[in-house]
């Protein structure tokens, strides 16, 4: 478990979950298991605990215990599994998002800008839609769109040009490929900054990250007991810009809807005020946490 990350501000998500020593409960992102191995210390003999992960490595660190069920899929099939496993409905799910160092230590995985290897980036490595297939194939309009949305690139424009002018001459197939065809374009003293956005981009769109947290979302009300708790903690603003919108509104744009009555139309209600944040102890300890932001809800 050590090889994946240290859990991010694990007593703060323990705590958010609120943990009946009886109920069931969902660790939606599991990794190297250091969430799960937590909350099962919390669990009495009838207590259950579901994991989510589509990433064949997470499954070596599978926790033996009859309390604990694996499930080998991406958290966007939250609602289906949970009711073939008949364990609607449930007291907790937690999600921890974004990448494990696990998987950014992995050179061949090809999601750090720290090591040469091939463009991957698949979480899921059944999948078909690699980094390669992107950079090389994308039109340059999509190319251009998903730096925007995804990096938040400004130049986002000049580099989609810029990568599609670089493929005539041949394809892009590693990490040293993308970076010399781009070089130009990378702000000096920020070079670091800019390939992480640009590597953001294109993990997002390779394994449809943002969708996936979209549907597991909504159907977060469905899986859950009235009084159960959802635990979010993102690591950039647009996953956290869903969270936030989601358990304000209940949807992820617009302004909040009210019934006929006049009664807030949002299935959960916050219980912190605004996002929980790692201390500096943590921080300083776990760079990792520097960017977290763990959001807690209790549904309506």
């Amino acid at each position: 478990m050590s090889n994946y990350h240290t859990p991010v501000m694990l007593q703060e998500c323990i705590e958010g979950l609120a943990i009946k020593p009886n109920g069931t409960y969902v660790d939606v992102t599991f990794g190297g298991g250091g969430h799960s191995r937590e909350i099962i210390k919390h669990l009495g003999s009838n207590g259950q605990l579901l994991a989510f992960d589509q990433d064949a490595d997470a499954q070596q660190n599978s926790i033996d215990d009859d309390r604990f069920v694996f499930i080998d899929q991406n958290f966007r099939y939250l609602k289906n599994f949970t009711r073939l496993h008949d364990a609607i409905p449930v007291d907790g799910i937690l999600a921890d998002l974004g990448v494990s160092s696990y998987q950014f230590d992995q050179a061949e995985r090809g999601f750090s800008i720290r090591f040469d290897a091939e463009l991957d980036m698949r979480m899921n490595q059944q999948s078909e839609l690699s980094a390669k297939e992107v950079v090389n194939n994308y039109s340059e309009a999509d190319l251009h769109r998903i730096f925007g949305m995804y990096g938040e690139i400004q130049n986002a424009k000049s580099l989609a040009k810029t990568i599609v002018t670089a493929r005539l001459n041949g394809p892009i197939i590693t990490v040293a490929d993308l970076k010399n065809a781009i070089s130009n374009l990378i702000p000096r003293g920020k070079e670091n900054k800019y390939l992480a956005q640009v590597f953001q981009a294109l993990r997002i769109e390779v394994n449809q990250e943002l969708e996936a947290l979209k549907e597991f979302l909504l159907q977060t009300s469905d899986v859950l007991a009235v009084g159960g708790r959802l635990v979010v903690m993102s690591y950039h603003s647009l996953e956290d810009r869903l969270v936030k919108n989601f358990i304000a509104k209940g949807k992820f744009s617009g302004e909040l809807e009210k019934d006929i009555y006049g009664n807030d139309n949002r299935p959960f209600d916050a219980v912190t005020r605004g996002a929980v944040t790692a201390t500096d102890e943590e921080i300083s300890n776990n760079n990792r946490a520097r960017s977290a932001k763990l959001r807690i809800a209790v549904k309506r």
